[in-house]
């Protein structure tokens, strides 16, 4: 199950072996005169999922790199991919990076294959890393049952490599944390997978005030004890952190559900622990979209895009949608803060890519993939026919299956909107929310709601000040107490590395009158000029963007930038609603095309040929139970 079907599916019979940041506007300067600030804030963009040989998993995967490459490669250095190639950014170096490894078996398998150590002893140290995939898997299974029962194995529990390990993580995020230029933040990832359901969390500190040791899921798999242990951080020793659940597409129904842990039914104290500790939830990565899917979202034909369908590393099934997907737990959020007046599900948006080779992939044309030696050639991952078969037709003819990771995608970016690249800036973007996240390429987007927004031009400095003055930033909450609709702002500005945008939409959820929430999706800009269709409220789709036989992009299809404002003419003031927005690209080849257009065949035929990258906005809420005189908060 799990890791084990990936283990031994995804290589076939193959032996295991042993942009820079955004111009600055309005710059001022603060007390270090080496960090330029800008009141009305930047967007820069970053990794906070990324995992090095210090995850058990990763070192499995062959993977030797450390957390001094992965901030190498982030900042646009070259690192070498364990199956032997050079890898870089095409694009440009990040602006902030956390490393997450597993907070779980932490260093532990490095120590294991080190001879001379004790871990090095244990009785079946030699068989994790034999030729043989059963015999690896046999070994290695001691792990997953340990992770089930959420129990340390007794031969580990002194924690010895786990404290050198997370000292190794600490002591690398300081050393590569260049204020002004490149922000790092130590982080871990809590690996929860009860029934091997993901209820994982990426866990992210605010400074360079960390504990001893991180909390995991071998302390606990139930998340409220997590966020227990984060409030007692921030109360006892003022360690601030925040949790990031990530793929919630493969919780099967279990990350956002309607009660808590125990079965009970959610309470204000409960909603307030998890919204307190939970701001952010990453809405794509490597391993699919969590924003929504068809079978959520009939009305919305972009649900289709970059689905995951099967548990992580196996080929079971998911067979619950609700609860899996952030649309949906935004939408049941709605429904309890009607029902108790607090919303556990109150999230803004962030991205990532889960990488596991000390690097994210991001972009379709520069795609190295996830899990090392098992997917770092175009034949493992199911995009060019392995050698026995002439095409595609004799594979599926003699009934070869694709393999789980070609259902996968690049991994998404994170973008903040800060006064500057530190940490102290970064951190409270994160904790207000004022997030985007993209599914590779530096789009960038930005929503205020409120009054007067018609002259705010979100493209000059005077708009932006004035949208900041008397508008509510992505993020935020309206406490809403007058009739009057607000208006919603949206800016989207093109990555000049990738295509150009198509449209934005607005993405509404509100509970209608009999206590049941509700969604819809409507286009408010289109490329070139082209008006909303007033019966279908989409725009026209771009046609011609892309050719797929060379994966050219046609760069006069699509706009370098879209913006508009939108009033929503069904809003109600008694309504308790919330709106993000979403940019879509022009189609462009995905990153299978690429490995096929690269290898001199066909793409494979049952995977999609083009993508039409995206970016969201984090919601702005309307808290209509609100008495507050003020129209807008949370700014």
């Amino acid at each position: 199950m799990g890791l084990s079907s990936l283990l031994l599916a995804s290589c076939g019979n193959d032996p295991m072996p042993q942009t820079a940041p955004p111009s600055e506007q309005s710059v001022t300067v603060t007390s270090d005169a080496s960090v330029p600030s800008n009141s009305l804030r930047n967007a820069y963009f970053g990794d906070l999922h990324l995992h090095t040989s210090n995850s058990y998993d990763a070192y499995l995967f062959n993977i030797r790199t450390t957390p001094e490459d992965a901030y190498k490669f982030a900042k646009g250095g070259t690192i070498q991919h364990t199956a032997g190639f050079d890898i870089q950014l095409k694009s440009g170096p990040l602006d902030f990076l956390a490393v997450t490894d597993h907070a779980e078996y932490l260093g532990v398998l490095r120590e294991v294959h080190t001879p001379g150590t004790p871990y090095s002893e244990v009785p079946y140290a030699n068989d994790l890393f034999a030729s043989d995939r059963k015999t690896i898997f046999a070994a290695f299974r001691r792990f997953v049952d340990s992770m089930l029962k959420s129990e340390v194995l007794p031969e580990f529990s002194d924690m010895v490599a786990t404290r050198s390990a997370w000292e190794q993580t600490i002591e690398a995020a300081e050393r590569h944390n260049q204020p002004g230029r490149f922000t790092t933040f130590v982080g871990y990832e809590y690996t929860s997978l009860p029934g091997m359901r993901n209820l994982h969390r990426n866990v992210i500190f605010a400074g360079d005030k960390v504990p001893e040791l991180p909390f995991s899921a071998l302390d606990s798999a139930n998340p409220e004890a997590l966020w227990n242990w984060l409030d007692r951080l921030r109360n006892d020793q003022q360690i601030d952190a925040l949790a990031i659940p990530h793929n919630s597409n493969a919780s099967d129904g279990t990350m956002f559900e309607s009660t808590m842990w125990n079965g009970q039914s959610i309470t204000p104290a409960y909603a307030e622990l998890r919204a307190r500790n939970e701001p952010l939830v990453e809405i794509i990565q490597i391993k699919g979209q969590s924003e929504t899917t068809p079978w959520l979202s009939e009305g919305d034909e972009f649900a289709d895009f970059e689905l995951m369908t099967s548990y992580i590393g196996d080929v079971q099934k998911i067979t619950k949608f609700k609860g899996g997907y952030v649309r949906d737990a935004l939408k049941l959020g709605l429904e309890i803060d009607n029902e108790i007046g607090a919303n556990p599900y109150q999230m803004g948006f962030v991205a990532g890519s889960d990488g596991h080779n000390s690097a994210g992939p991001y972009e379709e044309s520069n795609n190295f993939f996830k899990v090392g030696v098992l997917d770092a050639r175009p034949q493992q991952r199911g995009s060019v026919p392995i050698p026995k078969y002439a095409d595609w037709d004799a594979a599926y003819a003699d009934g070869w299956k694709k393999p789980l990771s070609s259902t996968w995608g690049t991994g998404g970016l994170t973008g903040i909107w800060a006064e500057s690249n530190t940490r102290e800036s970064l951190f409270a973007g994160l904790k207000r929310k004022e997030t985007f996240a993209t599914s590779g390429p530096r789009i960038r987007v930005r929503m205020f709601a409120g009054q007067n927004l018609n002259n705010a031009d979100l493209g000059t400095e005077q708009g932006i000040e004035q949208a900041y003055r008397s508008a509510t930033p992505m993020g935020g909450e309206i406490n809403h107490t007058s009739d009057t609709a607000p208006q919603f702002r949206v800016l989207a500005i093109r990555d000049t590395h990738s295509a150009p945008l198509e449209r934005i939409q607005i993405v509404k959820g509100w509970v209608d009158v009999n206590g049941s929430a509700q969604e819809q999706v409507v286009d408010i800009a289109c490329a070139n000029n082209q008006p909303v269709d007033p019966k279908t409220q989409r725009c026209p789709a771009l046609t011609g963007s892309v050719d797929v036989s060379t994966c050219a992009i046609n760069q006069q299809i699509g706009n370098a930038s879209l913006q508009a404002v939108w009033t929503d003419p069904q809003f109600s003031a008694n309504q308790n609603a919330f709106y993000y927005a979403r940019v879509l690209e022009a189609p462009t080849c995905r990153w299978s095309t690429w490995d096929a257009l690269r290898a001199g065949v066909a793409p494979n035929p049952k995977l999609p040929v083009t993508i039409q990258e995206r970016a969201y906005t984090s919601p702005i809420w309307i808290n209509a139970h609100s008495t507050n005189n003020s129209d807008t908060s949370s700014r």
